[in-house]
Parts: C-alpha cells; structure tokens; sequence
C-alpha cells in the first residue's frame, strides 16, 4: 500500500498506534469467536471438536495425504493426531489406507459420511465469509487476505500456497 493511504477512518496503516493493533487483536479474537460459533454447534452435536473439524477440512483438501503430512500441516503431536484419527475412523467418516509404494505409510480419506460432516461444516464458514465480504466489498476482501498471509509463518504460507494452486 503507498505511504500515506488511510482507512476509512482517516488511520495511517503505516504507523499504527498500540491501541490501534489491540482493536486489532481483539477484532481477530471475536471474529474467530464468529468464523467457529457455527462449527462448533454442528460439532458438538456430533460429539467432536475443533481438531477432529481441522483433521476433516484437511484430509478432504488433500486425500491421500499420509498422516506425517497432516501432522505437518496441523502443527499438532503425533498423540494428539492419533486420538482424533483414531475417533474419526471408528465413526467411519475417515478411511486410512496402507500405502502403495511404502507400506509403513497410512493413505487418508473421507468416506461419504466424512465428507457429508465437511460440506456441512465448510458450508457455514463459508456463508459467514460470503456475508462479511459482501458487505466489505472487493478492496477490503483483498486487503484482508493480505493481511491475513502476512501473518502466516513461512512454513504454513507454503502449504497455504499449494492449496491455492490446487484451486486453480
């Protein structure tokens, strides 16, 4: 963005004020509080949680993924994994395949009741974002992005941008 641009509200987005990055900060908390109220209500009915929400999302991006590349995606313990992999199996939602090539390796995928659970999980995320771009229109929309990919760590920006080629 060139010096000087403002916001709406006349602030300089080159020298924010530490009050201006906590409303900041704040704004991400109860956005983020907004962006999962929706999954959350879906998951608890179903007995699950956030990771088990992650795990889904990221298996049906990426089927066929071997459980280490969901752990590096994740960023979460090869424990923690397994509880939730373990759960989502039993329910039949995730399948896991012994590799091909290597056979120490387990193949992720959503059966069709796991994929069900996604679209209805990923479809109220996606409503809520459809009605606050919308509303913010198409430089903010961009803007927003920007932001949010320059927050990103340089190893989650890489996977972020794989997902973004497999959409094109």
């Amino acid at each position: 963005m060139a010096e000087g641009k403002s916001t709406r509200g006349g602030e300089s987005l080159l020298f924010l004020t530490d009050e201006q990055l906590r409303r900041g900060i704040e704004a991400m908390f109860f956005a983020y509080r907004g962006f999962t109220a929706d999954p959350d209500r879906i998951l608890d009915m179903h007995g699950y949680g956030r990771a088990h929400h992650r795990a889904v999302h990221f298996i049906n991006r990426a089927p066929g993924a071997t459980v280490n590349a969901l752990l590096d995606v994740l960023g979460v313990t090869k424990q923690s994994l397994n509880r939730v992999l373990r759960t989502l199996i039993e329910d039949e939602l995730v399948e896991s395949r012994v590799g091909q090539k290597d056979k120490r390796e387990r193949h992720l995928f959503l059966t069709p009741k796991g994929k069900s659970l996604e679209a209805e999980l990923s479809e109220a995320q996606r409503a809520r974002m459809r009605t606050a771009f919308s509303k913010a229109g198409p430089e903010a929309v961009a803007g927003f992005r920007e932001v949010l990919e320059a927050m990103m760590d340089t190893d989650q920006q890489t996977y972020f941008n794989v997902l973004k080629e497999q959409d094109t």
